[in-house]
Order: structure tokens, then sequence, then C-alpha cells
């Protein structure tokens, strides 16, 4: 019980409600909480966790997970992470490092090079992989839910209509799509307007399928997926829209990353960045996350967004907080993903798969829970470039939702354009 005491001393503290019930290495059973709701049962073989638990709980309960020497007998991780929630209102600054309480932010570090090993790490994994779970268009960012019950392929198609009705488009507009993934937003706009788009990524594996994909629908002529950073592009584009790709830039890049968009956005264009966010202010990223899963990742606060912003010469003219979106995104990718937990062994491993339950389950409560969410924020280098309210996306979004995303052959797939740019 003496080496068990910091971790019981650590729970009894954060679990007023709950029923929870550690089991030790040695058999005894310690319980936690109030007795309510279903019981979660965890089972620690190793009596080094005790301390390790309750003074580096990140990284070292998702590493616990993964190795197998924290098990869940009953309830799951994402159980126990509810649990572990603040069950009372707490200060929002208590989370960030000494580094920020002294204004010397940390984040990740992106230069060119860096870059595209630290997107390898994660977006070249197996393709197959990613197909157990994401929806058939391979969208890996937060989808956009008109209701709570609603089915993840309808709210990523959502998602798409939501954007393109903010970008204004008209016809023969030149797109650039930052971070385009697999491909799936670039192919949706190019096959719904007529609109030309580039789609640049670093990930190699994500441009393989974005380019099959492009050349199984036909729409060669008007989409060009490139394997680059941005940041070496030159030409000069009518809309620009980069979604899930922000949290890769890094803080030491941002007036990097919104100068080139400024730089590459025509005089009269408009962007539009969707990006995760923090609600309570500056923090730094989970160590157990920079180590396992995004290297060089960094989500932003918006007020460390908006300085960049300023001095880049863009105009913010739309800002919309999605609150809630990306735990619904993450409660279906999550549901998809352990039910194929079988199929994802195959391919990679079982500490592969405990990985991957963590960080989805870990994220869903960070969005339910601790903070984080989406921002959209749409910008232009002149403030007479959009219309007075924001009627033209109701507008645009309600006559997008009238038409049916078909996967078409060339010829037809230019009728439907041509008929939506109408």
């Amino acid at each position: 019980m003496s080496m068990f005491r910091v971790l019981h001393f650590f729970l009894d503290r954060h679990i007023q409600r709950g029923n929870l019930t550690i089991i030790d290495a040695d058999g005894g059973s310690h319980r936690f909480g109030d007795g309510t709701g279903e019981p979660v049962v965890v089972r620690l073989t190793n009596p080094a966790l005790y301390w390790k638990l309750a003074l580096f709980t990140d990284p070292c309960s998702g590493e616990a997970f993964m190795d197998g020497s924290l098990i869940m007998e009953q309830g799951s991780i994402y159980d126990l992470m509810e649990l572990m929630v603040p069950q009372q209102r707490v200060d929002r600054t208590a989370g960030r490092s000494w580094l920020h309480r002294l204004g010397l932010r940390g984040g990740g570090s992106n230069p060119i090079g860096r870059a595209q090993r630290n997107v390898a790490h994660h977006y070249d994994l197996s393709q197959q992989f990613f197909e157990l779970f994401l929806d058939r268009d391979m969208q890996y960012s937060c989808a956009y839910f008109t209701d709570a019950k609603t089915g993840l392929e309808q709210a990523q198609l959502a998602k798409k209509q939501h954007i393109a009705a903010k970008l204004a488009l008209k016809p023969g507009m030149k797109v650039l799509d930052v971070g385009c993934g697999w491909g799936g937003l670039a192919l949706y706009l190019a096959g719904t307007y007529d609109v030309e788009v580039v789609g640049v990524t670093l990930s190699k594996e994500q441009h393989k399928r974005a380019c099959a994909e492009r050349d199984r629908l036909g729409l060669q002529d008007r989409v060009d997926f490139q394997l680059v950073d941005y940041r070496k592009l030159t030409e000069s584009f009518d809309r620009i829209v980069s979604v899930g790709m922000f949290e890769h830039v890094g803080l030491a890049h941002y007036q990097e990353y919104f100068s080139k968009l400024c730089a590459l956005l025509a005089e009269n264009g408009v962007a539009l960045v969707h990006t995760i966010g923090r609600l309570y202010g500056p923090s730094d990223t989970s160590p157990w996350i920079l180590k396992y899963i995004f290297p060089g990742g960094k989500i932003p606060a918006l007020s460390e967004m908006t300085v960049p912003v300023e001095r880049s010469g863009l105009y913010l003219c739309d800002l919309e907080v999605l609150r809630l979106h990306y735990a619904l995104t993450l409660r279906q990718w999550r549901t998809r993903f352990l039910k194929n937990r079988k199929r994802a062994q195959l391919l990679y491993d079982e500490r592969f798969c405990r990985m991957w339950e963590f960080y989805l389950a870990s994220s869903e409560v960070a969005f339910r829970h601790h903070g984080l969410s989406i921002f959209q924020l749409q910008f232009s280098k002149h403030l007479q470039e959009l219309p007075l309210t924001r009627t033209y996306m109701d507008e645009e979004e309600s006559r997008l939702m009238g038409i049916c995303e078909r996967e078409l052959p060339a010829e037809q797939g230019q009728k439907v354009a041509r008929k939506a740019s109408n």
C-alpha cells in the first residue's frame, strides 16, 4: 500500500463521482468515486506505474496502455478518461506549462524537409488502415453535423458543402488546397464547380491515392495534385482553402504561413483556414501525442493566430467556431476502428492498435471536455470582396445540399459542374 499511496492520493482528489476500481500489481482492490454509474475496472501490472501515473499522467498513461501494463478489465479506455475529467470547476490556465506562464510559448518546428518527415510519420501509414474508419471520401478532418445523429458520410459531405459555400466560388477560378490529404475536398470542388484546383501534400501515400481517385473520376483536366511544400509555390490563386493542415505548421512558422497565403492569394481572392483550436488559450501539445502521433504538431489558440494574421496583409472577414463537431466525428471514427480492430492488427500489431485506440479516445475527450474546438477563418485582402452579410453562405449551402454527390466520368462530371455553377 505504501508504494500505491501517491496514486491513491491523486485519484482521491480527482474522482469524487463515478465508480472506479484499481487492482494493483499484488491483486489489491482500491475503489474511488461515489459508486454511481457504470463500473470501470483497471488492472496495473507494474508497481512503477503508481507514482508515474500520479506525477506524469501524460505520457505515462498512454504508454502503459500501449505496452499492456494498464489493462481495462471492465469498461474502455475512453470510460476511464471520462472519469478523469475534472469534476469541479478548475483554473483554465492550470494545464499551461511554466514556459507559457513566463511568456515563453513552445510549439512545433516544421521547416522545409523536417515537415515532410513529420507528415510521413502519421499520414504515410497504410491507406488500407485509414479506410478502416474514415468515410469513403477519406476525409481525415472534422465533419459538420447538422444533427448529432447524422452519419459520418453525410456529415463529411456537409463539411465540404459548408466550406465551399464560404469560398464564394465563381466559374473559371483557380483554387489552391493546402494540405489536400487524399484529395476529397479538391475533387468535390472540381466536380461541383467550373473551377481548377491545385492540391498540395507532403504525404506520398496521400498523393498516390489522390491522383488515382482523380483519374478514376476523369478530372485530370481540372485537378492537379502535387507532392510539394506549399512554401515552394509561386503561382497566384483566386481561392485558397486549407483544412486540418495548420495544426502541423508549428508556432515558429505561423507568420511564414499567413504571409505565404497572402502572397499566393490573388488581389481579389478569398482564403479559408479550417483548424483545430484551443478555447482556453495557449498551451503545449501533449507529450504523448508529440512522441507517438503528431511529431511537430501544435494546436493554436486564437490569440496565437491573430498577430501573424494582422501582420500578413490579410483581413479576417469571418470566424466560426464549430463546437463539439470534432467530438462527434471522433466518436464515429473510434466506433468504426474498434469494429475493424482485428483487421488493423493484421496490418500492424496489438501495440499499434492500443496506441490508436488511446489516440482516438483521448482526442474525443479533449474535444468534449478540455476546450478543443474547430476554428474556420475566412480571409481576403480587401474588405469589399465579399457580401455584407453571411446570407450568401446559407443560400449556397442550401443549393449544394440539393446536388447529389455522384462519382461520374469526366463528361458527365463537367455537365454537373456547369449546372452547379449556373
